[in-house]
């Protein structure tokens, strides 16, 4: 494990969502009151996998890689954990999509978001590859994950997300839902996780 703070912090939302989400509001409100001092970056994702890790790649070439951490929600974590495995970052990841291929294959076609309807987008055949390319088989360092996964989660399957981190620090809850709606009292572990400077 590194030994250093992080002092820059990424959030990733999910399919459909946006840097409005219930989540993504309340991390970067703790971040704020808590910890100031930390690089916050919750940014849009554009609808094609492939343009979203360009994005976020591009936008964390210059972090330093040892102090830098993501967090991931759903979608966002399956993104998170490719980040991760390519910087060595830590990761915290709320009720990831494990096969986002598989899943997101039944979704291609017209599309809007989850907090502003108004927001269309189209989600592309080729998406589906792009995100397949994007899928690793394994984690290489499970001591750099802290997943948090609800068993009553109505969207993925909490013994395929429990299954694809082994040996990662799994917070694992009898009920919730897949937006954890609960999230609240699950920040105090987030962010000792994330051991922000």
């Amino acid at each position: 494990m590194h030994t250093m703070a992080t002092s820059h912090l990424l959030y990733l939302h999910g399919f459909r969502s946006s840097p409005q989400s219930f989540k993504a509001q309340r991390m970067a409100a703790a971040v704020r009151e808590r910890h100031p001092a930390v690089n916050w970056w919750c940014p849009q994702l554009p609808p094609s996998p492939r343009a979203a890790m360009a994005l976020l790649r591009e936008g964390v070439a210059q972090w330093p890689a040892g102090q830098m951490a993501v967090v991931g929600s759903s979608l966002g974590g399956f993104y998170a954990t490719s980040l991760a495995e390519d910087t060595g970052c830590r990761a915290v990841l709320l009720n990831p999509a494990v096969h986002a291929a598989r899943d997101l294959a039944r979704h291609v076609g017209d599309q809007s978001g989850w907090h502003d309807p108004q927001q269309q987008f189209f989600f592309a055949p080729e998406y589906v590859d792009e995100l397949r390319a994007l899928q690793r088989e394994s984690i290489t360092h499970p001591q750099r994950y802290f997943c948090v996964i609800a068993k009553g989660d109505e969207v993925l399957d909490w013994r395929e997300m429990t299954a694809r981190y082994p040996g990662s620090r799994i917070k694992l809850l009898e009920a919730g839902d897949h937006a954890l709606s609960d999230f609240d009292s699950h920040i105090d572990d987030v962010l000792a996780f994330l051991d922000l400077c």
